[in-house]
């Protein structure tokens, strides 16, 4: 019963989208051209659940390259349209086009010259005639069975906002690079812009000529699962987790226990340098199949760089 009403739901709202898309016309265009043109900000304003959509929105255009910010009408009818500069284009959101809070902003926009787009469900709205663009969200039928709950329209107008995003990314040439300068602290930022020697970690070192025990106990203490074999001051192999239990697994305990670190480690570790792109060092690791890298250190001491989505060898 319960998938039935699923299925249901995904139905109305599927026939929803292809309705809205169907009345996608110039204006649309229209909209997309004067954001570009602008040099300001783009203000998104709306009530209730057409306010919640608008954040995501702002958030969309913000991570693309439309610097955006969200502004509550109630709010901004008290003090906050103090942020609205002359050159920002306002966006006003509202399935009826009769929100009250939003139609006593507009004589302030109009007085103050902003370019009002407005998304509504109907076109002869006082919304609706009174934007320099307007957009047609409106759909047939809310999924809700009593007709009351946005749930239709508030999808129809998430991917209308969708649709502005992308369509701005795609007219200014919004490239992973840009992508990445809004992200720094997701994968992608790690990858595009950031160095090797921003994430390095110090190296457990252990001698040339430790015994197994002390190769188990520095694998233990250290958290990425690998240590820097030593020699006269330099990395001459590395042990990882990985080494350890192909030791244990290939050989009867007493044999195991009188291994020394050379004869556990593997030789000829991946070097590189603490200036490498993150993105070019986790493409090396895929190519060589390793989860780690040593990196080179004029200091003498060992650092090693791992793949935020490693698996542990």
């Amino acid at each position: 019963m319960h998938k039935k009403i699923a299925l249901e739901v995904f139905d109305i709202e599927v026939s929803a989208l292809n309705f809205v898309a169907s009345k996608i016309d110039s204006k649309f265009d229209e909209a997309v051209q004067k954001i570009i043109n602008s040099k300001g900000r783009v203000t998104v304003c709306g009530m209730g659940k057409s306010g919640h959509i608008g954040k995501k929105i702002v958030a969309t255009f913000a991570s693309t390259g439309t610097p955006s910010l969200f502004m509550h009408p109630a709010e901004a009818f008290h003090g906050d349209l103090g942020m609205v500069k002359v050159e920002d284009v306002f966006l006003a959101i509202s399935n009826s086009g009769e929100t009250e809070e939003l139609l006593k902003l507009i004589p302030f926009l109009k007085d103050n010259g902003n370019v009002l787009i407005a998304m509504t469900g109907n076109p002869d709205s006082t919304l609706g005639r009174n934007a320099n663009v307007h957009i047609d969200i409106g759909v047939e039928k809310e999924a809700c069975p009593l007709q009351l709950a946005p749930t239709s329209s508030t999808t129809a107008t998430l991917v209308m906002g969708d649709a502005l995003a992308v369509a701005l990314m795609r007219a200014r040439q919004f490239k992973p690079e840009n992508f990445a300068r809004f992200h720094p602290g997701g994968s992608l930022g790690r990858k595009l812009l950031g160095r090797v020697r921003d994430f390095m970690q110090p190296a457990i070192e252990i001698d040339k000529g430790a015994g197994f025990k002390s190769v188990l106990s520095a694998i233990t203490r250290s958290r990425e699962g690998i240590v820097c074999v030593i020699e006269n001051l330099k990395v001459v192999g590395v042990i990882t987790d990985g080494d350890v239990r192909r030791a244990l697994s290939e050989l009867e305990i007493e044999n195991v226990l009188k291994l020394s670190a050379s004869e556990i480690m593997s030789k000829h570790p991946k070097v590189i340098f603490g200036e490498t792109n993150c993105g070019d060092a986790d493409n090396l690791m895929v190519f060589e199949g390793v989860n780690s890298l040593i990196v080179a250190d004029d200091s003498g001491k060992s650092y090693i760089y791992q793949n935020l989505n490693r698996g542990k060898s």
